[in-house]
């Protein structure tokens, strides 16, 4: 074999070989650009999930404060520890010229929303010059209205659902769908109201008693709560504390609430700041990208990103 065809051989490899080498390096340059993208793309989600951007807005000078309370009242949905959080930080602002709490909510746990409501009155005792106003979505009832009957005023829409001044306690009985099924129930206690209304047990008339003793003391609590706040304004009529709800409208008429308004209406005519800034506090990072990305992916991100008597 000739050196040319030597020369020809070796120039060939070394073509194909450079040209795998370029190969590789496009690869690599492209591998590099998509994880940065995808890079990106997460921190942007990162930095909006964390409420960074939101965050920017409280710049702009005064303003009204909004806080939402939508869903059941309790330690799990709408705890009284998120909603006082965004209390607090929304009447610690300087440029906070009003509140207005939004509820959404066909009441929950008494306990709950007592907390929220005592934290209401003790912001407005401390900052007295910046009111509190609640605006009212589909439902204020129960606890909700608790909750409700600590602002300076409250107002509605015509068809939204208000009152429901009542306590209840609900459960069930198991006993002749056992005796059917042939369970034997084997209850075993120490104190002889430790298995206090039991499902499973035949109804005790003195447990039932107590109970109603017990549901009748939170609800005068409650109905000192509302004459409280709502003072000369109520025009109490004979079933205002049976548990009823009202519309909107007949709302306004028996001073359960006292004007109709929505949230822009209050902040724009009422408060006089136009500008609304969102205070509520949002869900932890994770369950934020459960709710955005899916229960899978959050799940799967979890780890690397954080290492009963109702008012109804």
């Amino acid at each position: 074999m000739s050196n040319t065809d030597n020369n020809w051989e070796r120039q060939a490899l070394e073509k194909v070989a450079l040209a795998a080498v370029q190969e590789q390096r496009k690869s690599r340059q492209w591998g590099i650009f998509f994880k940065s993208l995808t890079f990106l793309y997460l921190f942007i989600l990162l930095f909006a999930f964390m409420g960074w951007m939101g965050q920017s807005e409280k710049v702009l000078g005064k303003h009204t404060a909004l806080i939402d309370m939508q869903g059941v009242i309790s330690s799990e949905e709408v705890s009284a520890d998120m909603v006082v959080m965004g209390l607090q930080s929304a009447f610690e602002d300087k440029r906070t010229q009003g509140v207005i709490l939004r509820i959404n909510s066909p009441g929950g746990s008494p306990v709950q929303a007592g907390q929220i409501h005592d934290e209401i009155k003790r912001l407005r005792a401390k900052y007295p010059a910046t009111p509190l106003y609640v605006v009212v979505d589909d439902i204020c009832a129960s606890g909700g209205y608790y909750v409700a009957s600590a602002a300076d005023k409250i107002f509605v829409d015509k068809a939204s659902i208000v009152g429901s001044i009542g306590v209840l306690m609900d459960g069930f009985g198991f006993t002749r769908a056992m005796d059917k099924l042939g369970v034997e129930r084997r209850l075993l206690t120490a104190g002889e109201n430790k298995g206090f209304l039991d499902p499973f047990s035949p109804a005790d008339p003195e447990q039932e008693a107590y109970a109603r003793t017990m549901l009748g003391e939170i609800h005068q609590q409650f109905i000192d709560v509302v004459r409280k706040g709502r003072g000369d304004r109520l025009k109490e009529t004979p079933d205002m504390y049976s548990g009823l709800v009202w519309s909107g409208a007949r709302s306004i008429e028996l001073g359960l609430a006292d004007a109709y308004g929505s949230t822009d209406y209050v902040a724009r005519e009422i408060i006089k700041a136009e500008n609304i800034i969102d205070y509520t506090p949002r869900d932890d990072l994770a369950s934020r990208l459960a709710d955005k990305l899916g229960v899978g992916v959050a799940k799967a991100l979890k780890p690397l990103i954080s290492g009963e008597t109702t008012l109804r």
